[in-house]
């Protein structure tokens, strides 16, 4: 007997189904993409683009080690919810390291060692910027459950291949996300650093939201503009003027991931 093809009505669906399947029709929202944020981006998973990239994540996936794990894919969502955004840190893809990436830009598991070199960086510029001790892990979920939604562009890679997931459509999907973030509703900070993230600024409406930006943390680029730029500071003044509580920086000694 054939495998029952999943009927259109269902509500729910893995998220990267059969590749064959997922070409030929829009893809329903995926297990693990929170609900509350179903409102806001819930439609661009009938568009064509998602269902061609769910084609091709599902034959990575299957042919290839792919970061992080399904189910954490989207788990900037699932830490704050559209209303609850208050600041936007935008990186690029994850961390392509197994065991490292899962699925919150620049954070990594509590148990990594040594840290990446941009994480590294962005923990010398909060202690020289607010006089915050680098905490002893990477994990940056206390910083999410405050409402800073830490977005990768790119939402899954191909292990050891930076960028190998680019171009494929995250970047449709992420930007409705910013586009939404940036429409009529409270104020958020967004957080660009370097120059692909800074191209974001496009989507985002400088009158009522506040835009922090400068060189990326990473080793490659942090002395020519990250370093004394003093990104958390600036977020924690925009926030006041928007009458918003600042964030807590400083990170617990022990987290979950």
């Amino acid at each position: 007997m054939p495998a029952r093809r999943p009927k259109k009505s269902d509500q729910t669906a893995p998220l990267f189904a059969d590749p064959a399947e997922a070409a030929g029709e829009p893809v329903p929202p995926p297990v693990g993409f929170p609900e509350s944020w179903l409102p806001v981006l819930g439609s661009e998973f009938a568009k064509p683009y998602f269902a061609k990239l769910a084609a091709f994540v599902a034959v990575e996936r299957a042919t290839q080690k792919v970061l992080p794990a399904e189910d954490e894919v989207f788990s900037a969502f699932r830490h704050v919810p559209p209303d609850g955004v208050r600041v936007v840190v935008l990186g690029q893809d994850p961390y392509p390291t197994p065991g490292h990436p899962h699925g919150l830009a620049f954070s990594v598991r509590p148990d990594v060692r040594p840290l990446p070199g941009s994480l590294r960086n962005i923990y010398k510029e909060l202690f020289a910027d607010l006089g915050v001790p680098p905490a002893p892990h990477g994990c940056l979920t206390p910083w999410a459950d405050q409402g800073v939604l830490l977005l990768n562009a790119v939402l899954t890679v191909r292990a050891g291949a930076p960028a190998s997931h680019a171009n494929k459509g995250w970047e449709k999907f992420t930007d409705a996300a910013l586009s939404a973030i940036g429409a009529p509703g409270k104020p958020a900070v967004f957080v660009l650093w370097g120059n692909y993230a800074q191209k974001k600024a496009a989507l985002i409406d400088e009158t009522r939201h506040a835009i922090v930006r400068s060189a990326h943390p990473s080793p490659l680029s942090a002395k020519a503009g990250f370093f004394g730029s003093k990104p958390f500071s600036q977020v924690n003044a925009a926030l006041a003027r928007f009458g918003e509580k600042p964030i807590a920086w400083e990170l617990p000694n022990t987290v979950k991931a």
